[in-house]
Protein backbone atom coordinates (compact mmCIF):
# COMPACT_ATOMS: atom_id res chain seq x y z
CA UNK A 1 0.00 0.00 0.00
CA UNK A 2 1.37 3.36 -1.41
CA UNK A 3 1.77 6.08 1.38
CA UNK A 4 -1.10 8.02 -0.69
CA UNK A 5 -3.40 5.59 -0.47
CA UNK A 6 -2.56 4.70 3.15
CA UNK A 7 -2.98 8.91 3.75
CA UNK A 8 -6.07 8.97 1.93
CA UNK A 9 -7.82 5.87 4.32
CA UNK A 10 -6.74 7.49 7.35
CA UNK A 11 -8.27 10.95 6.37
CA UNK A 12 -11.31 10.01 4.86
CA UNK A 13 -12.69 6.51 6.77
CA UNK A 14 -13.14 9.13 9.92
CA UNK A 15 -14.94 11.74 7.67
CA UNK A 16 -17.61 9.30 6.29
CA UNK A 17 -18.30 8.14 9.32
CA UNK A 18 -18.94 11.35 11.02
CA UNK A 19 -21.13 12.04 7.19
CA UNK A 20 -22.49 8.91 7.86
CA UNK A 21 -23.81 9.48 11.59
CA UNK A 22 -24.86 13.24 10.84
CA UNK A 23 -26.81 11.94 7.45
CA UNK A 24 -28.73 9.35 9.72
CA UNK A 25 -28.96 10.98 12.53
CA UNK A 26 -30.91 14.34 10.64
CA UNK A 27 -32.96 12.02 8.76
CA UNK A 28 -34.59 10.26 11.51
CA UNK A 29 -34.50 13.28 13.96
CA UNK A 30 -37.45 14.16 11.84
CA UNK A 31 -39.45 10.91 12.38
CA UNK A 32 -41.72 11.56 15.44
CA UNK A 33 -41.99 8.67 17.59
CA UNK A 34 -44.96 7.14 18.25
CA UNK A 35 -44.97 7.15 21.61
CA UNK A 36 -44.66 10.40 21.65
CA UNK A 37 -41.93 10.76 24.26
CA UNK A 38 -38.99 12.91 24.35
CA UNK A 39 -35.80 11.57 25.10
CA UNK A 40 -35.50 13.42 28.38
CA UNK A 41 -38.53 11.17 29.30
CA UNK A 42 -37.29 7.85 27.26
CA UNK A 43 -34.29 8.10 29.41
CA UNK A 44 -36.11 8.64 32.65
CA UNK A 45 -38.65 5.78 32.19
CA UNK A 46 -35.97 3.09 31.72
CA UNK A 47 -33.22 4.15 34.23
CA UNK A 48 -37.15 4.06 37.26
CA UNK A 49 -37.50 0.69 35.21
CA UNK A 50 -33.71 -0.55 36.57
CA UNK A 51 -33.65 1.21 39.58
CA UNK A 52 -31.82 3.90 38.88
CA UNK A 53 -33.31 6.90 40.34
CA UNK A 54 -30.66 7.74 41.38
CA UNK A 55 -28.92 9.07 38.21
CA UNK A 56 -29.87 12.08 36.82
CA UNK A 57 -30.99 13.38 33.22
CA UNK A 58 -29.79 16.52 32.22
CA UNK A 59 -29.76 18.62 28.99
CA UNK A 60 -26.67 19.21 27.12
CA UNK A 61 -25.40 21.88 24.69
CA UNK A 62 -23.62 21.16 21.51
CA UNK A 63 -24.68 19.00 18.42
CA UNK A 64 -24.91 15.70 19.23
CA UNK A 65 -23.01 16.05 22.42
CA UNK A 66 -25.20 13.32 24.06
CA UNK A 67 -23.30 11.25 27.03
CA UNK A 68 -22.99 9.69 30.27
CA UNK A 69 -20.84 10.79 32.83
CA UNK A 70 -19.99 8.26 35.32
CA UNK A 71 -18.46 10.59 38.17
CA UNK A 72 -21.71 12.53 38.67
CA UNK A 73 -24.39 9.74 37.63
CA UNK A 74 -25.98 12.07 35.10
CA UNK A 75 -27.18 11.39 31.21
CA UNK A 76 -26.68 13.94 29.48
CA UNK A 77 -28.29 14.69 25.94
CA UNK A 78 -28.11 17.46 23.59
CA UNK A 79 -31.02 19.59 23.25
CA UNK A 80 -32.79 18.61 20.30
CA UNK A 81 -32.72 14.84 21.79
CA UNK A 82 -33.77 16.45 25.56
CA UNK A 83 -36.90 18.16 24.35
CA UNK A 84 -38.36 16.23 21.23
CA UNK A 85 -39.92 13.12 20.55
CA UNK A 86 -38.08 11.38 17.57
CA UNK A 87 -36.85 7.71 16.51
CA UNK A 88 -33.19 9.23 16.77
CA UNK A 89 -33.23 11.07 19.95
CA UNK A 90 -34.72 7.81 21.60
CA UNK A 91 -32.35 5.35 20.40
CA UNK A 92 -29.93 8.09 21.75
CA UNK A 93 -31.43 8.22 24.93
CA UNK A 94 -31.98 4.90 25.57
CA UNK A 95 -28.24 4.39 24.41
CA UNK A 96 -26.59 6.42 27.44
CA UNK A 97 -28.91 4.81 29.27
CA UNK A 98 -27.50 1.64 28.32
CA UNK A 99 -24.12 3.16 29.71
CA UNK A 100 -25.55 3.83 33.17
CA UNK A 101 -27.02 0.42 33.16
CA UNK A 102 -23.34 -1.02 32.46
CA UNK A 103 -21.98 1.12 35.04
CA UNK A 104 -24.15 0.13 37.62
CA UNK A 105 -23.81 -3.79 36.60
CA UNK A 106 -19.93 -3.09 36.66
CA UNK A 107 -19.75 -4.13 33.43
CA UNK A 108 -16.38 -5.34 33.19
CA UNK A 109 -15.33 -3.55 29.52
CA UNK A 110 -16.24 -0.52 30.95
CA UNK A 111 -14.93 -0.31 34.11
CA UNK A 112 -11.51 -1.48 32.67
CA UNK A 113 -12.20 1.87 29.88
CA UNK A 114 -12.87 4.42 32.92
CA UNK A 115 -9.11 2.95 34.85
CA UNK A 116 -7.40 3.07 31.58
CA UNK A 117 -8.88 6.46 30.73
CA UNK A 118 -6.62 8.99 32.67
CA UNK A 119 -3.57 6.60 31.51
CA UNK A 120 -4.50 7.22 27.74
CA UNK A 121 -4.64 10.38 27.40
CA UNK A 122 -1.05 10.74 28.71
CA UNK A 123 0.24 8.57 27.06
CA UNK A 124 -1.33 9.25 23.56
CA UNK A 125 -0.36 12.83 23.59
CA UNK A 126 3.42 12.00 24.56
CA UNK A 127 3.70 9.03 22.39
CA UNK A 128 4.17 11.54 19.44
CA UNK A 129 7.25 13.56 21.05
CA UNK A 130 8.90 10.03 21.14
CA UNK A 131 7.73 9.68 18.01
CA UNK A 132 8.71 12.40 16.15
CA UNK A 133 12.03 12.21 17.88
CA UNK A 134 12.74 8.85 16.72
CA UNK A 135 11.47 9.18 13.12
CA UNK A 136 14.20 12.21 12.32
CA UNK A 137 17.06 10.94 13.68
CA UNK A 138 17.65 7.33 12.73
CA UNK A 139 20.56 6.90 15.36
CA UNK A 140 17.65 7.10 18.22
CA UNK A 141 15.35 4.47 17.24
CA UNK A 142 15.03 3.44 20.85
CA UNK A 143 12.87 7.01 21.06
CA UNK A 144 10.61 5.36 18.60
CA UNK A 145 10.18 2.61 20.30
CA UNK A 146 9.13 3.93 23.46
CA UNK A 147 6.71 6.04 21.31
CA UNK A 148 5.12 3.31 20.14
CA UNK A 149 4.71 1.71 23.29
CA UNK A 150 3.18 4.98 24.65
CA UNK A 151 0.37 5.20 21.64
CA UNK A 152 -0.44 1.58 21.90
CA UNK A 153 -1.77 2.27 25.33
CA UNK A 154 -4.02 4.75 23.55
CA UNK A 155 -5.06 1.69 20.84
CA UNK A 156 -5.87 -0.28 23.65
CA UNK A 157 -8.78 2.41 24.85
CA UNK A 158 -9.69 2.53 21.51
CA UNK A 159 -10.33 -1.02 21.33
CA UNK A 160 -11.75 -1.85 24.35
CA UNK A 161 -14.26 1.07 23.30
CA UNK A 162 -15.86 -1.01 21.06
CA UNK A 163 -17.86 -3.54 23.31
CA UNK A 164 -18.47 -0.99 25.72
CA UNK A 165 -20.53 1.01 22.76
CA UNK A 166 -22.35 -2.08 20.78
CA UNK A 167 -23.19 -3.35 24.18
CA UNK A 168 -24.97 -0.35 25.06
CA UNK A 169 -26.72 -0.53 22.08
CA UNK A 170 -27.76 -3.69 22.43
CA UNK A 171 -29.07 -2.76 25.62
CA UNK A 172 -30.76 0.09 24.31
CA UNK A 173 -32.49 -1.63 21.47
CA UNK A 174 -33.59 -4.18 24.35
CA UNK A 175 -34.77 -1.55 26.92
CA UNK A 176 -37.10 0.39 23.77
CA UNK A 177 -38.64 -2.74 22.80
CA UNK A 178 -39.30 -4.23 25.90
CA UNK A 179 -40.72 -1.07 27.75
CA UNK A 180 -43.35 -0.73 23.91
CA UNK A 181 -41.40 2.79 23.99
CA UNK A 182 -41.01 2.14 20.22
CA UNK A 183 -42.86 -0.12 17.86
CA UNK A 184 -42.18 -2.84 15.41
CA UNK A 185 -41.92 -0.63 12.11
CA UNK A 186 -39.90 1.67 14.47
CA UNK A 187 -36.83 -1.20 15.55
CA UNK A 188 -35.15 -0.66 11.66
CA UNK A 189 -35.38 2.96 12.10
CA UNK A 190 -33.66 2.86 15.78
CA UNK A 191 -30.54 0.54 14.87
CA UNK A 192 -29.89 2.69 12.06
CA UNK A 193 -28.85 5.80 14.03
CA UNK A 194 -27.15 3.48 16.77
CA UNK A 195 -25.08 1.30 13.72
CA UNK A 196 -24.19 4.94 12.47
CA UNK A 197 -23.06 6.29 16.00
CA UNK A 198 -21.13 3.09 16.25
CA UNK A 199 -19.29 3.33 12.56
CA UNK A 200 -17.23 6.28 14.27
CA UNK A 201 -15.67 4.56 16.94
CA UNK A 202 -14.93 1.51 14.35
CA UNK A 203 -13.27 4.02 11.92
CA UNK A 204 -11.51 5.89 14.56
CA UNK A 205 -10.35 2.17 15.90
CA UNK A 206 -9.13 1.30 12.87
CA UNK A 207 -7.22 4.24 12.05
CA UNK A 208 -5.56 4.11 15.25
CA UNK A 209 -4.83 0.35 14.84
CA UNK A 210 -3.56 1.16 11.09
CA UNK A 211 -1.55 4.06 12.01
CA UNK A 212 0.53 1.73 15.30
CA UNK A 213 1.27 -1.36 12.51
CA UNK A 214 2.61 1.33 10.16
CA UNK A 215 4.86 2.88 13.03
CA UNK A 216 5.68 -1.00 14.26
CA UNK A 217 7.12 -1.51 10.49
CA UNK A 218 8.92 1.34 10.43
CA UNK A 219 10.76 0.43 13.39
CA UNK A 220 11.28 -3.00 12.54
CA UNK A 221 13.08 -2.04 9.13
CA UNK A 222 15.56 0.27 11.13
CA UNK A 223 16.17 -2.34 13.22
Amino acid sequence: MSFIVYLGIIMLLPLYAQFKVKNTYNKYVRVRSTSGMTGAQVARLILDRNGLQDVKVIESKGFLSDHYNPLTKTVALSSQNFHEASVAGTAIAAHEVGHAIQDAEAYAFLRFRHRLAPVANITSNASWIFIIIGILSASMNNMLGIGIALMAVGVLFQIVTLPVEFNASSRAMNQIVELGIIRNEEEPHAKKVLSAAAMTYVAATAVAVMELIRLVLIFQSRD
